[in-house]
Formats: C-alpha cells, sequence, structure tokens
C-alpha cells in the first residue's frame, strides 16, 4: 500500500516532519514533530505543531501515532502538544533506556528522573508491527546515530530519522555517547536492503554544496547508487574512517542541551519548582 506523506519543514532547525496517512481511511500518524524553540530567549512557540494540527483538521483525519525515530539533539518534540490537541500515542525506540540512562547522569537528573522509557506510551524493537488504519508498519532497529534510532516502514515509504541524508549529502554523524560508525554502516545496509523503489524520507536536509533547494524525499535505488559517503557498495572500513573523520570536525548543534533534556521525556519539559517555573540545565564541560 502507498501512503499519502504531507511533510512540513522547519528552516529553523532544517527539520522535516511528516504526516503519514492511510490511503483508504481516516487514519494518519505524526513522525518527527517541532517545538519551536528561541534559544536566546529561552521561550517556546508552536507555530510548526498547529501547521500540522491545521492540515489534520483540515482533511478530517484522525491521528492515532506519534511518532519519534530517536532521541532528537537539534530540535525539541511538540509530541505531547500534539497529542493533547489530536490524541495519538508516542512512540520510540525500547533503547529510549540507553539515552536515559547516559542522558540522567550528564544532567544530574537523580532519582526522580525515570530512566525505564515509562514517559512513552509505546517503545519498539526490531521487527514490532504497527497500524495506522490499514496501513502496516514496520520497526527497523537503525541505530549509530544514537543507540535507540528507528527506521519506520509504512507501506512503501521508509522514515529514516537522522540515519540517512539526501544522496548528496550523506550520512548522520555518530560521535553523540552511544554512537557507532560502525553500527551506523551496518544500519544502513538494512535500510539498503529495501526494494529499490522503497520511497525514503529523511529527517533533516541542509541544501548541498550546488543545490539551491531543499529535499527530503529519494529512494533506495538512488541511495544505493548516488550517496555520497556510502554509495556504490562503499566497505565498511571506508566508511567508518571517513565517518569518524568527518565526526571530529563537528560542533555540538546549537539546541542540543535543551532538545535532550525535553527528548528523552517524550517532549515534556522538566519538572516545575514551587512556583510553576520550568529550568532547564547547562551541564559544563560535559559533552
Amino acid at each position: 500500500m502507498t501512503p499519502i506523506v504531507k511533510a512540513f519543514f522547519d528552516e529553523a532547525t532544517n527539520t522535516v516532519s511528516y504526516v503519514v496517512r492511510d490511503p483508504t481511511g481516516a487514519a494518519c500518524a505524526i513522525i518527527d514533530s517541532v517545538l519551536d524553540f528561541d534559544h536566546a530567549a529561552a521561550r517556546t512557540d508552536t507555530a510548526s505543531a498547529d501547521e500540522i494540527i491545521s492540515y489534520i483538521r483540515a482533511n478530517d483525519l484522525r491521528c492515532e501515532w506519534i511518532l519519534e525515530s530517536h532521541v532528537h539533539a537539534d530540535h525539541l518534540s511538540a509530541a505531547p502538544y500534539l497529542q493533547d490537541h489530536l490524541g495519538g500515542k508516542i512512540g520510540i525506540g525500547a533503547n529510549i533506556t540507553l539515552v536515559q540512562d547516559t542522558f540522567g547522569k550528564v544532567f544530574n537528573e537523580g532519582t526522580d528522573f525515570q530512566r525505564d522509557g515509562s514517559q512513552f506510551d509505546a517503545l519498539f524493537k526490531e521487527g514490532d508491527t504497527i497500524m495506522i488504519g490499514q496501513l502496516r508498519g514496520e520497526v527497523l532497529h537503525t541505530p549509530g546515530h544514537t543507540p535507540a534510532c528507528l527506521t519506520y516502514v509504512i507501506g512503501d515509504a521508509a522514515f529514516v530519522g537522522d540515519t540517512l541524508f539526501m544522496p548528496d549529502f550523506g550520512t548522520a554523524r555518530c560521535d553523540f555517547p552511544g554512537g557507532s560508525s560502525e553500527a551506523l554502516y551496518w544500519s544502513i545496509q538494512k535500510i539498503l536492503a529495501l526494494p529499490d523503489e522503497t520511497r525514503i524520507f529523511v529527517g533533516h536536509d541542509y541544501k548541498a554544496p550546488g543545490r539551491d533547494d531543499y529535499a527530503w524525499e529519494t529512494t533506495v535505488a538512488e541511495q544505493k547508487a548516488l550517496n555520497v559517503h556510502i554509495g556504490e557498495g562503499r566497505p565498511l572500513e571506508d566508511f567508518t574512517t571517513m565517518r569518524d573523520a568527518r565526526d571530529a570536525t563537528l560542533g555540538m548543534p546549537r539546541l542540543i542541551l535543551p532538545s535532550l533534556q525535553v527528548n528523552m521525556r517524550a517532549g515534556q519539559m522538566p519538572e516545575p519548582d514551587e512556583e510553576g517555573d520550568v529550568f532547564l540545565k547547562l551541564p559544563v564541560n560535559k559533552l
């Protein structure tokens, strides 16, 4: 079955969010939503999420799932806000517990912060299936960028999060805690083993040099032939050497500290203090 896919691009974070629709009914899922965040002012805004809500309501759709491909380090998730307005269950990879344990320590969260993934409604493992109306989705565990990364294969479409970018931009970084260039290589092989005609929808686009427009849809065949990091059957050792050297030159994402604190909580802010005020932490020399 071929799902109907509507993309929403957030230029501030170069993130692509998706609404995936059952072509035979009203059911849909949201993948990798964005809560707008002004870092300098520490203010949130819901304009990006409201655009998704407007689209779903205008088309009389029913939200069944709000899916995360991983714990994002470059934008805050709007999952709780969307759930409040549209319903649906929030899902992520079962290895979220590894991410929560790692960053619970980085942010000195103490024992009140649960590290069992209970903030989410569903924790997915390799081979799990989800239904969006009559659309069947299969979960692939595709670690490397983070240990909890998933690819959602829904009908003839694969939503790969940060694992792959457009062919002219390459692949995800692997230098975050729990990341691994070797694991990423084998995760990508799993994606490239899908049928050549499978549509691939990426989680970000940064307009590779020489390209003037943002893009987010490609195919397995195009990735195998043209991906500048992994295409043409590039061997493991060549890929890991390239990826590790490239990662050593990269700075941290601008929103990594607020994003991780919020996203490891399924998009919820930390608990407010006695006066109802919410604070995010800036751990010094921890990353």
